[in-house]
C-alpha cells in the first residue's frame, strides 16, 4: 500500500483535503466514495501499509464516542456497516474518519469486526480487539462494547484527576524556578557586589548564596539542559536495554507519595480489563497474558508472566498471586473468594472498584500535600536568600551607627 496526498469534494460541494493510505489510484477513489466525496487529484506520498493512519493520535473521548455509537447501534439491531458509516458520516476528526472508512472497506472485503479493528494496533489496543472478537463470537458484543465503554471512561477520568494533580506543582515550580534564576542571575550579584565593596566579613550562608548565584549565572544553560538529556538519555537506554526498563519501573513503584498511587493504579486497570476478558469468555491463561502487554509496568508484567507459568504448572490462582509476592492482601483474598465462588469476574471487578476509589482518594490526599510543600520550599529559598543578603547590610548598617 502507499500514502496518498488528495483533494475531494463532497455533494455539497465542499473541498476537502487530507492523506489516506490505498493501494493505487483506483482503490483511493473507492475510498473517497465510501466517505461520501468524489476524487479530484492525488498524489502519492510514500508507501507504508496501515502505519501512517494507525499511527496517528485518536484521543480517548474519540474512542469512547466509538464505543458508544457501536453498542447503541448493535443493541437495535443495526449491522456493522451501517453503524460504520453512519458514525463515519458524524466524525469531525479528519484521522478517524480515515480509520472508519479504511475499517469499512476492510469489512467490506470479508473482514470481520475485531480483524478491520486489529489492522489499527495503536488505535486499539489488543485487549479491545480482543474483547470485541469474544463478543462476536459470543453474540454479546453490545454488552462488551458497554463495558469498553465504562472502562475508557474510568480512565479518562483518572486522567484528568491526574493532569489536576500534575498542574499545580507544575505551574508552582516553573515560578519558583523563574524566581530563582532572576534572584540568582540578576539581584543577588548586585546585592553580594555591595556587600563586599564594605570590606566586612561575610557570612558563611551569604558566601555560600554567593557560589550558587556564580554557578547558575555560569551555567544557568547546563542546569536547564542537564534535566532534559537525562530524561531522553534514561528514555534511550531503557528501550536498548530491558534491564535498565525493568529497575526503572521498580524505581516508580518505590518512589515516595507517586509509587503506592502508580502500583493501584496498574493493579485497578489489571482487574478490570481481566474482569472484563474472563466475563466474556477468555480462558484464564489467554488473559493473563494479555494483562501483561496492558499493564504498563515491567515489574508487574513480570509478576503476572510468573503467575501464568506456574497457572500452567497445576496451581490454582490465589497460590500463584501468592507465590510471586507482589500482590497485596486485597487481590489475594478476592481471587480466593471468587475462585472458589466461581464468581471470578463479580471479585476482580471488586478488585477494581476498591481500587478506583482508593487512588481517587489518594490523588486528593496528594493534591492537598503538595500545595503546601511547594509553598514552604518557596518560602524557604527566599528565607535564605534575604537572609543572606540583608543579614550582612543590617550588620554594616548597625556598625555605621555605633
Amino acid at each position: 500500500m502507499a500514502i496518498f496526498r488528495y483533494k475531494g469534494i463532497n455533494s455539497d460541494g465542499k473541498v476537502s483535503q487530507g492523506r489516506i493510505d490505498a493501494v493505487n489510484d483506483i482503490d483511493l477513489e473507492q475510498r473517497l466514495e465510501s466517505m461520501g466525496m468524489d476524487l479530484i487529484s492525488c498524489k502519492e506520498v510514500k508507501a507504508s501499509g496501515t502505519a501512517f493512519i494507525a499511527g496517528r493520535k485518536i484521543g480517548r473521548q474519540d474512542l469512547i464516542g466509538f464505543c458508544f455509537h457501536m453498542e447503541q447501534m448493535t443493541r437495535v439491531g443495526v449491522p456493522i456497516i451501517e453503524a460504520l458509516v453512519d458514525l463515519r458520516d458524524s466524525l469531525e476528526n479528519p484521522r478517524f474518519r480515515e480509520i472508519v472508512s479504511a475499517m469499512i472497506v476492510s469489512i467490506e472485503g470479508g473482514k470481520t469486526f475485531s480483524e478491520s479493528l486489529a489492522e489499527f494496533p495503536r488505535v486499539f489496543d489488543d485487549v479491545f480487539v480482543n474483547l470485541v472478537r469474544v463478543g462476536e463470537h459470543s453474540g454479546e458484543l453490545n454488552t462488551v462494547l458497554l463495558s469498553l465503554t465504562e472502562s475508557l471512561k474510568w480512565q479518562d477520568e483518572l486522567a484528568a484527576q491526574t493532569k489536576k494533580v500534575i498542574m499545580y506543582p507544575a505551574f508552582v515550580g516553573t515560578v519558583v524556578t523563574g524566581v530563582v534564576f532572576f534572584l540568582m542571575i540578576y539581584l543577588v550579584p548586585q546585592m553580594i557586589g555591595f556587600i563586599q565593596n564594605m570590606g566586612h566579613e561575610i557570612p558563611i550562608h551569604t558566601r555560600m548564596l554567593i557560589a550558587v548565584s556564580d554557578f547558575v549565572s555560569n551555567y544557568w544553560y547546563l542546569i536547564l539542559l542537564t534535566p532534559v538529556l537525562l530524561f531522553f538519555g534514561i528514555k534511550t537506554l531503557a528501550k536498548l536495554r530491558p534491564g535498565v526498563a525493568y529497575k526503572i519501573d521498580a524505581l516508580k513503584l518505590r518512589f515516595w507519595l507517586v509509587g503506592p498511587i502508580l502500583r493501584k493504579i496498574i493493579l485497578s486497570r489489571f482487574a478490570n480489563y481481566f474482569a472484563l476478558l474472563y466475563a466474556s469468555g477468555v480462558t484464564v491463561l489467554q488473559g493473563m497474558q494479555i494483562s501483561e502487554d496492558i499493564v504498563g509496568n515491567k515489574v508487574i508484567s513480570s509478576a503476572l508472566a510468573n503467575v501464568r507459568q506456574q497457572i500452567e504448572d497445576g496451581k490454582n490462582m490465589s497460590e500463584s498471586f501468592e507465590g510471586v509476592g507482589l500482590f497485596p492482601p486485597l487481590v489475594l483474598r478476592m481471587i480466593k473468594i471468587g475462585e472458589s465462588t466461581g464468581g471470578l469476574d463479580t471479585a476482580l471487578q471488586n478488585v477494581s472498584y476498591f481500587y478506583n476509589r482508593d487512588v481517587k482518594d489518594s490523588i486528593e490526599k496528594l493534591q492537598s500535600m503538595i500545595e503546601p510543600m511547594m509553598t514552604v520550599v518557596l518560602g524557604l529559598i527566599l528565607g535564605w536568600v534575604m537572609l543572606s543578603v540583608l543579614g550582612p547590610i543590617y550588620d554594616i548598617i548597625s556598625k555605621i551607627k555605633m
